[in-house]
């Protein structure tokens, strides 16, 4: 931002000044401001700055003008302009031959052209400059502003950074896949992601511009070459960055860095807008798939026309897969129960972990897959094909498991999987034999297990049995005593019973199994006879009580 030292010299104000050095690069220098610094110097100079001096610090002392004119050019001004006629009647050729070869423009003004003429002038002509500058800054920011809103994407956005600041740019997302490039080199950003060799390191910048982006902008060292990143925020959210790579730092401008921090707008409303797009597809997504599994939906024209503009094909055979997501507690919890729900605060992080290794497995198997969550179940519809549908389902869940585990320390999923195929209602009906599958092998079998609907064919029977008012009172007469034993005692008998007729009655195997001694066990079996009133050794009285503990079991299921 700013005027060159040749609009400075083409002032009325400046008419009668002599350019002692630099006259080459009078239009590449570029004037910011406007200062009158006489000796020390010291931190009085910022870069591109045009000095007027009077050189009243360096009477008679051309060692201490040399120096002084040294201290400015550290400085990084602009030019240097002496008031000759009073205490410097001209630049000695020394000190014109130093600034020469330094590269600083060197002007002399006739004593009587006052400062303030001077810096009135110039200001007025950078403040002219600056009100032009920012009319175009934002025009572009209003260009990259409608470019989003237009439905063009980061491309587009680049291609104006570009065409505007000729940096090469390139912008990425949070997980630092390139979504845009414009002459960026790809290597670098390979370099810096890990994914080539190479070492790099992040830097503190020069202080190139008191612009407040730079402070924000970090810098990295990649072997010889280097490159600069800002990251692109929403409501402090990291959504992307944003590279670029400018030959050299005297590039970043003033009016670069606005460009780039509208670009950083542009390009977070940009994220903002996809990440609401992509909430809105998996709404309709999970209310779409939550609707055909839990009512009884009638798959018509209609139906499969809104499935299809969502991705899905209705009309192939789905085997379904419902799941509870549950994950193991560690030892120094100290928490009751050896496992818990899925908590709401990292469900949708652990969802989308579910959900990428459900589509990796399809894609695997080459098998289409519908996928939707709710309260810590998974619904999963997998297409089948002519192979035999379990034996489809259990490499399918063996590949999901495997990554998942690696993925989610202590995550256990229990599975209940049910095949209906060319029915009414086909998606809705395998659904509710899933879950019924699913609450059946639950309470049966450990965390972790796969129950297949047809394989509950006892159960269900059971099932039918328990609605029978008679057979439930004999349930009720069997247990009362050893339930609410349990209860008050905080005890699992029932559980025993179970791993004991599990084992055929065998004790040896049972208190392996229970992790008891064989004696606890045995006193555990005796409070059981005497609670029930039934002899374990009788045929008759066994059979009694395992079918009134699996009744009782499968209402518990239905409750």
């Amino acid at each position: 931002m700013g005027i060159s030292v040749a609009d400075v010299l083409q002032l009325p104000v400046m008419e009668k000044a002599k350019i002692v050095t630099g006259k080459s690069i009078l239009s590449d220098q570029s004037v910011e401001w406007i200062s009158v610094v006489e000796t020390p110097v010291e931190n009085f100079i910022r870069s591109n700055e045009l000095v007027l001096s009077t050189g009243i610090g360096c009477v008679d002392d051309p060692i201490g003008l040399e120096s002084y004119v040294k201290d400015v050019l550290q400085s990084g001004a602009s030019a240097l302009a002496f008031a000759t006629g009073r205490y410097i009647y001209n630049v000695p050729d020394r000190i014109a031959q130093l600034a020469e070869q330094n590269g600083l423009i060197i002007l002399e003004v006739p004593w009587e052209v006052r400062f303030g003429d001077i810096m009135q002038e110039v200001l007025s002509e950078i403040s002219k400059e600056k009100e032009v500058e920012q009319r175009q800054a934002e025009g572009i920011r209003q260009e990259l502003i409608n470019c989003v809103l237009n439905g063009k994407g980061l491309q587009e956005i680049t291609t104006i950074l570009y065409e505007n600041t000729k940096i090469p740019i390139a912008i990425s997302d949070h997980n630092k896949l390139i979504r845009a490039n414009h002459h960026f080199n790809l290597h670098l950003i390979d370099i810096l992601n890990g994914k080539t060799e190479g070492e790099y390191q992040l830097v503190t910048p020069y202080p190139f511009s008191d612009h407040p982006l730079y402070h924000y902008i970090e810098k990295y060292e990649i072997g010889e070459d280097s490159c600069y990143q800002l990251t692109i925020l929403s409501n402090y959210k990291k959504q992307g960055y944003l590279l670029f790579k400018p030959e050299d730092d005297n590039e970043l401008t003033w009016v670069v860095l606005n460009i780039l921090e509208h670009a950083l707008t542009a390009c977070a409303l940009y994220f903002v807008k996809e990440n609401a797009i992509e909430m809105t597809e998996i709404r309709l997504k999970d209310n779409f798939l939550l609707d055909l599994a839990k009512t009884e939906v009638t798959i018509d024209k209609q139906l499969l026309s809104k499935a299809q503009l969502l991705g899905y094909d209705l009309n192939r055979p789905y085997i379904c897969i419902v799941g509870d997501i549950r994950f193991k507690k560690r030892i120094d919890d100290h928490i009751g129960s050896t496992d818990h729900p899925v908590r709401s605060s990292s469900m949708h992080s652990r969802n989308y972990y579910i959900q990428k290794e459900v589509t990796h497995a399809g894609d695997v198997l080459q098998r289409r897959t519908m996928t939707t969550f709710e309260d810590g179940e998974v619904i999963v519809y997998l297409e089948a094909d002519e192979h035999p549908y379990m034996e489809t389902t259990n490499q399918f869940l063996d590949l999901v498991e495997r990554r998942l585990n690696e993925l989610l320390a202590g995550i256990v999923i229990s599975w209940g999987i049910s095949f209906r195929k060319d029915e009414v209602y086909t998606f809705h009906k395998s659904y509710d034999e899933a879950v019924t599958a699913l609450n059946i092998g639950r309470h049966q079998n450990e965390d972790g297990e796969r129950t297949f609907f047809s394989d509950t064919r006892m159960n269900r029977l059971l099932m039918s049995l328990s609605h029978d008012k008679g057979i439930e009172n004999i349930v009720e007469d069997t247990l009362a005593k050893l339930i609410d034993y349990d209860q008050k005692r905080q005890t699992d008998l029932i559980h025993t019973f179970i791993v004991y007729n599990k084992y055929n009655s065998n004790v040896s195997q049972s208190s392996r199994a229970l992790n008891l001694h064989r004696q606890s066990l045995l006193h555990r079996l005796r409070n059981i006879e005497h609670l029930t009133g039934l002899s374990l050794l009788d045929a008759d009285d066994l059979f009694l009580l395992e079918l009134s503990v699996r009744l009782w079991m499968l209402k518990k299921v239905k409750e």
